[in-house]
């Protein structure tokens, strides 16, 4: 694969994003990878999973070039197939998965951050929900996820306002799960060790008696966010957003 990274470690399978010269940054090819590496992951006997990236970021959010990309309909729905298969796997894996962020861990991106089972983040690491910028909605069970660790009026509000949050900030708002000040790779790499040494099978078995019951319901904000996402995406405003995001300026919307 060439946005993918699949690695056996000592104590655990290492998922990683490659496209670091990017931030990470998601495009139509890099989906199509991760939903594929997702299933591989899953069958793999190691118990634990490590989620990560390349380079200075763990993920920009969506290419500016798939945003183009998308707006054909037999793409979007690919697209939307592809994160649908990406968030349930990870959502229903029957491992542990450990999402390690830092740098920028923004909408789509975060979107799949949360969908891990624990969520460490450098210090350094700026996270953010923000489709609201270019006149969007949270997508890849944004919704589902935010509700899950902020209750519904908070997780409005984070997306309404499109705040980036430091680790820090994120860790006393819920987002994450611990903040950590060493080598993000090797504080989850010591981590899954320790894990490695617990009764993984009781562990897993909590995750699927909790998850089997939400399954449904995430699959019905997957659902009403790929509908909406299109509506949105014919609006004035994602086009006044996405313009302005190029041209480098504050966009200038009028609720159209």
């Amino acid at each position: 694969m060439r946005f993918i990274h699949i690695e056996q470690e000592d104590s655990f399978i290492h998922l990683r994003f490659n496209r670091g010269e990017k931030y990470n940054a998601l495009n139509v090819e890099m989906l199509q990878e991760l939903a594929e590496a997702v299933q591989v992951v899953k069958e793999h006997e190691a118990q634990i999973v490590v989620f990560s990236g390349t380079g200075d970021g763990f993920c920009a959010g969506g290419d500016i070039t798939m945003m183009k990309e998308i707006h054909e309909p037999d793409v979007y729905e690919q697209v939307m197939n592809d994160i649908e298969t990406i968030v349930t796997t990870i959502f229903n894996m029957p491992k542990i998965v450990i999402a390690a962020v830092h740098g920028p861990v923004v909408g789509l991106g975060l979107s799949l951050a949360l969908a891990a089972d624990y969520l460490i983040a450098d210090a350094d690491a700026n996270i953010s929900m923000n489709f609201i910028g270019i006149g969007l909605v949270p997508d890849g069970g944004g919704h589902f996820f935010l509700e899950q660790r902020l209750g519904t009026h908070r997780a409005k509000h984070f997306a309404w306002e499109g705040r980036s949050l430091r680790a820090k900030e994120a860790y006393d708002f819920n987002i994450v799960d611990v903040v950590v000040n060493g080598e993000i790779h090797q504080e989850a790499a010591d981590l899954a060790l320790r894990w490695s040494q617990s009764p993984l099978k009781s562990m897993v078995t909590t995750k699927s008696i909790y998850h089997q019951y939400r399954q449904d319901h995430l699959l019905q904000y997957l659902a009403k966010e790929r509908k909406a996402q299109w509506e949105l995406r014919q609006s004035d405003d994602h086009k006044e957003g996405v313009k302005a995001f190029l041209e480098k300026r504050k966009p200038h919307f009028k609720g159209k």
